[in-house]
């Protein structure tokens, strides 16, 4: 763990490096990326199930990519009811608030008189991406695929990774099953997004690419975007923790380490605090409940590289700091914390006073948990079911309406020296 104070010299260079890039801007990782990616593209399955061997362990035919009817049936059948209450009531959450949020079209008339407007279509073949390795992630099925359900998409292609044998978890097949996947296949990491986005023998592509992943699954989102859509760049968890000094250390460092679990060893950690009294209780929390967790040795990894424990002046100088992160999730532990939401701009998604831990919005909130990391929420927004859907605008003009625009489209085109522009809507009014 590493201590920035307001006070110490170096604040700011500390401060820097506290928000340095993560690794899904790691050169190494691009450039190994960029590798897998091209051979997928140039191969095909034959290039999957290489990288599959090599990751997985896993000894595939080309034939046995496709999770089948019988094994997902079999998943089914095996889940037990608290497994099938629990996918059932996330279910209902997320697509909940996945149909408030849905894109509706829309309609007006403009200055002309003609009519214009919005028409939003699902797409039709949408590709998500499910960790899988460490942990299989029943939660980012069901915080995915049912945005992709309530938008309309046809064809709904799951691609997460299997194990030795070559199998995918039950828990995580039934999920991804019972939520509206329409295909399931066996395969991971930065080959998974290639097959998605360039297709394969055995894969179709798709449209649009959805899900979190690792840094090199983002990595490869990344180098394929142009041929096909994604999302937004969702990598290696993070959680920032803004605590005074009403805030009890206990909760805060429980849920700085529920991230840090996640197990790639990347994840990021920060509190920013304005009690030094705080800070200090935090820090000896993480050490005491960290002996705790079954994770510890992942966990005791990304508290010595990647975890920050940061003094600030007051809370204003805590919000500068909170947008300057840009977090994937960032909890309010203060007195007031709609206060301190209000000049937060840039998080992934906000968790407001002592009951509302990250873990709520992990599992069963509705929101979906898919959210920017790496710095790159200032720019992106978490997963929404408009995502999902295609903008198309709309565009009608009758007679009169085009006549009353004519004099502006005379005078831009004239400006432009673009003539045939003023042409085309000239001869339908001789």
């Amino acid at each position: 763990m590493q201590t920035v104070r307001y006070r110490d010299s170096d604040f700011e260079a500390r401060l820097a490096e506290a928000c340095a890039a993560s690794s899904l801007w790691d050169p190494e990782v691009e450039q190994r990326t960029r590798a897998i990616v091209d051979a997928v593209r140039d191969r095909g399955d034959a290039a999957i199930i290489e990288f599959t061997e090599r990751f997985d362990g896993a000894r595939l035919r080309p034939d046995q990519l496709a999770v089948t009817r019988a094994e997902r049936m079999t998943a089914a059948l095996q889940a037990d009811p608290a497994l099938r209450n629990a996918v059932a009531e996330v279910q209902r959450n997320v697509a909940r608030f996945a149909r408030r949020s849905r894109r509706r079209n829309w309609q007006m008339r403009n200055a002309h008189g003609a009519i214009v407007g919005e028409k939003f279509d699902p797409f039709r073949r949408v590709g998500i991406y499910i960790p899988g390795g460490k942990a299989p992630l029943i939660s980012t099925a069901l915080m995915t695929i049912p945005l992709a359900k309530v938008a309309g998409c046809e064809e709904i292609v799951v691609c997460t990774p299997c194990d030795r044998e070559g199998a995918v978890h039950p828990a995580l097949l039934y999920a991804a099953s019972a939520a509206g996947a329409t295909e399931i296949y066996r395969i991971g990491g930065a080959q998974a997004i290639a097959a998605m986005a360039y297709g394969t023998a055995t894969i179709r592509p798709v449209q649009k690419i959805f899900g979190p992943g690792n840094a090199y699954v983002v990595m490869a989102k990344r180098l394929v975007v142009g041929q096909v859509a994604i999302d937004l760049l969702p990598g290696p968890s993070e959680v920032l923790v803004v605590a005074d000094d009403t805030a009890d250390p206990r909760l805060a460092a429980a849920d700085m380490l529920a991230q840090a679990e996640h197990g790639s060893g990347q994840e990021r950690i920060w509190l920013v605090t304005t009690s030094a009294r705080v800070l200090r209780a935090v820090e000896r929390e993480l050490q005491r409940q960290v002996r705790q967790l079954e994770r510890r040795t992942l966990i005791e990894t990304v508290l010595q590289r990647n975890t920050w424990l940061i003094l600030v002046r007051d809370l204003t100088q805590a919000i500068e700091v909170v947008n300057r992160l840009a977090p994937e999730h960032c909890e309010i532990l203060t007195r007031q914390p709609g206060r301190v939401a209000e000049g937060i701009r840039t998080a992934g998604a906000l968790f407001l006073g002592p009951w509302s831990p990250t873990v709520v919005g992990d599992y069963v909130a509705g929101p979906s948990h898919t959210l920017p990391t790496g710095g790159a929420g200032a720019s992106f927004a978490g997963l929404t079911v408009d995502q999902f859907q295609r903008r198309t605008s709309v565009v009608a003009y009758d007679r009169a309406s085009l006549r009353r625009a004519l004099p502006v489209i005379q005078e831009m085109a004239r400006r432009e020296g673009l003539t045939a522009h003023a042409r085309s809507a000239e001869l339908r009014l001789k």
